[in-house]
């Protein structure tokens, strides 16, 4: 993971711990919901993506239902989990497995057409990510609680 400074004073390298996220405080962000803070714990156990990509994707199918959509590998489909997409309003997220390496992508959806798709970098669309939860979890009290669910 590359150090990096995200313009609000706090590295994310402090939230590399699960125990570091659970501990840390909140400083604001969309209505309460801190992007960085939610990053970091997107981000935590991105080392292994075999392992990171089903339980991240499961984690936000259980919080975000109707929103997350799972690939799995398979004749059937129903071997491991080998990508996602997330409809998040305007944004749609999507991460994908190909021969273990991640193939990430965002998409401007407005009505229902996408306008724009951008290929980005794993450590960036995690940020994007962040975001766009946060964001989200400012539309009601329901998606903040479960936005929340997943920092613990």
């Amino acid at each position: 993971m590359s150090e990096r400074d995200t313009g609000s004073g706090r590295d994310l390298q402090n939230f590399q711990r699960p125990q570091d996220i659970q501990n840390a405080q909140p400083t604001g962000g969309v209505n309460g919901m801190d992007f960085e803070l939610l990053a970091a714990s997107l981000r935590a156990d991105a080392n292994d993506l075999s392992v990171w990509l089903p339980a991240l994707g499961a984690k936000l199918a259980g919080a975000l239902p109707g929103r997350v959509r799972l690939y799995r590998d398979g004749i059937f489909g129903n071997g491991a989990v080998n990508g996602m997409t997330i409809d998040l309003d305007v944004w749609r997220l999507e991460l994908h497995l190909k021969h273990g390496r991640p193939l990430a992508s965002r998409t401007h959806v407005v009505r229902g057409i996408a306008l724009k798709t951008e290929e980005l970098p794993l450590d960036a669309w995690i940020d994007a990510l962040g975001q766009a939860l946060a964001e989200l979890a400012s539309t009601s009290a329901r998606e903040q609680a479960a936005i929340r669910s997943l920092l613990t």
